[in-house]
């Protein structure tokens, strides 16, 4: 895996969904209570752009279906039919500068 440079700290503000490239991968990156997560940031139903959707706590709902994910795990919380989880990526903190493992 490798460690990709996200941005500074000061960039996720809390609540907010923000869309990177990682490695090749689209990320969504958000920041919950002052701790940083990543999850896939393409909807595996559809295909929506999720930095796209609502952010409520840690519940993220897709633009297009409304299906929700918590952004912490990227596990499914509702959906009328049974979809995958979205694929998290580790994140860590060094200083100021946030990275993700992808």
């Amino acid at each position: 895996m490798a460690r990709v440079v996200v941005g500074k700290t000061s960039d996720i503000i809390e609540g907010k969904l923000t869309h990177v490239t990682a490695g090749g991968k689209e990320i969504l990156v958000t920041n919950v209570e002052g701790n940083y997560y990543a999850i896939s940031d393409v909807c595996n139903h559809a295909g929506a752009e999720l930095h796209e959707g609502e952010l409520n706590g840690k519940e993220l709902t897709c633009p297009w279906h409304g299906a929700k994910w918590d952004v912490t795990t990227g596990n499914l919380i509702w959906f009328p039919q049974k979809l995958k989880s979205e694929q998290s990526f580790k994140v860590s903190v060094e200083k100021d500068t946030l990275y993700v493992e992808v």
